[in-house]
């Protein structure tokens, strides 16, 4: 099969497309014919080394995200079928690459993996997995701060993936959305609901004060200054301790895998009642590109690697 390795650390031109055994079901696992795949900026960070836990030794894969059809059944597992359509995401803080999603065929847990939906079509279920998750966990930090009904939150980078949802998400939990988009991005955002929309160039001093911040850029002490006293901020990289502290609590939000919420989401994006976009999708072979074109920025949406 053709897969995507990182064969050293350094910028895209380290990706390359490779023909790699077909990896076969174990116990517990199906064989997914990947249809789609999501790019990231974790993948870019995995390239380069700048990720938790410190550099994974290449040669590895890229890739979290993955929709597709099962193509084989590994024994002990009843769950799925041959032809299923599933979507899930490859924990690829604990996998490291090995699978990672950047290849036409994953033998994956099947703990990994959700159904997915016939009104969801595979490029964009490939964007849900880490990025609604991610903003599912980090708001739920936020809500578990008590904060009264109606409270204010500010959501940087709502116009990416992960402040998209967060966005959307805080909308649900009942808060009063104040959502920072890319500059002509603003639209988008307005779309979604929220209550009002400041664009990237606007000074945050002058937004506010907010009762919590989930900072999914994100941009650190600007966002954090305009959370009221013993608010909190959620962001999803670490960031310096504000100074003074004020009683604000804050918290870092990394991914962990959950498929019962996965589900959830994945259902919810399926039935219109969260949104998502793709801004561009571009065959697997191209994945140097792809990754050249995310790190230039400017994309109204996700890009994902399409296979088959």
């Amino acid at each position: 099969m053709l897969g995507v390795v990182a064969a050293a650390l350094g910028g895209p031109e380290v990706l390359q497309v490779t023909e790699l055994p077909e990896p076969e079901a174990g116990p517990g696992q199906v064989l997914v014919r990947i249809r789609a795949v999501c790019v990231h900026p974790a993948d870019i960070a995995a390239t380069t080394g700048e990720i938790p836990r410190g550099p994974v030794p290449p040669p590895f894969s890229p890739g979290w995200d993955i929709a597709g059809e099962v193509a084989s059944v590994g024994s002990g597992t009843a769950e799925f079928a041959v032809g299923d359509r599933v979507v899930g995401m490859i924990p690829w803080y604990l996998t490291r690459g090995n699978p990672g999603g950047y290849a036409e065929f994953v033998a994956a847990d099947v703990d990994w993996l959700v159904p997915l939906p016939d009104e969801l079509d595979f490029v964009s279920a490939a964007t849900v997995p880490l990025n609604a998750q991610t903003a599912h966990q980090g708001m739920s930090l936020v809500s578990l701060a008590m904060l009264p009904a109606g409270s204010s939150i500010l959501v940087t980078g709502a116009s990416g993936g992960v402040g998209g949802f967060a966005a959307q998400l805080a909308l649900q939990g009942g808060f009063r959305v104040v959502a920072q988009a890319s500059d002509g991005d603003e639209q988008w955002v307005r779309d979604l609901g929220v209550h009002e929309v400041v664009s990237r160039s606007v000074d945050l001093a002058k937004v506010g004060p907010v009762a919590a911040v989930f900072d999914a850029v994100p941009v650190g002490e600007a966002a954090a200054a305009i959370v009221e006293d013993r608010g909190i901020v959620v962001a999803t990289r670490p960031t310096p301790p504000l100074v003074p502290d004020r009683g604000v609590r804050q918290e870092l939000q990394l991914i962990r895998h959950d498929r019962e919420l996965l589900a959830d989401l994945v259902g919810q994006v399926a039935a219109g009642r969260l949104c998502t976009r793709v801004a561009v999708t571009m065959p697997l072979t191209e994945a140097a590109d792809a990754h050249r074109r995310v790190l230039a920025g400017g994309l109204h949406g996700k890009l994902v690697l399409t296979v088959g």
